[in-house]
């Protein structure tokens, strides 16, 4: 039997447990993640998303604009160079429902929301030491572009930044 159809909502309070678990299945590509920071990430999100299969968070988008009051060296890069964007802080699917493009369901949203809202680009990074192969695949099919690199945490991780131009 197929999985019911994703519902894409606003994240609430109430999923902060399961975004805390989702993100920390996945921490060797994002970053650690408690229900405190979660919190704040949320407070300084213009875009904070989930999709829910089946009455269960199975993924979720944190994605902050430009101007927003995050003190993030990715973010900065981006804010250095772009007057505004959407940073994509982080997107995370549950391994389990990894078939079901959850992933694009939500960029295609984002990229929804960042046209009604005006904005121009939507920008995001990956590693590239230690390598994310599937995340470099997934943000090339959605049309993002290396517009430059930079190494993080004392040179033990080496970032793609990527950006996509919205027409």
């Amino acid at each position: 039997m197929a999985a019911a159809e994703p519902l894409l909502r606003d994240a609430r309070d109430g999923d902060i447990a399961a975004i805390v678990a989702l993100n920390a299945a996945e921490v060797r590509h994002t970053s650690p993640m408690d229900a405190d920071r979660t919190r704040v990430l949320a407070s300084l999100a213009a875009y904070h998303r989930v999709a829910d299969v089946e009455g269960r968070v199975a993924a979720f988008l944190l994605a902050m604009r430009a101007g927003a009051d995050y003190r993030n060296d990715n973010f900065a890069w981006f804010a250095a160079r772009y007057p505004d964007f959407l940073y994509v802080d982080r997107i995370v699917v549950d391994a389990s429902v990894q078939g079901l493009r959850l992933g694009s369901t939500l960029y295609g949203d984002l990229f929804a929301f960042a046209r009604a809202q005006g904005i121009p680009r939507i920008v995001c990074e990956f590693n590239v030491v230690p390598p994310n192969e599937p995340s470099r695949l997934f943000h090339a099919r959605h049309g993002f572009v290396e517009a430059g690199s930079q190494w993080l945490d004392d040179g033990r991780k080496q970032v793609s930044m990527q950006v996509a131009e919205l027409a």
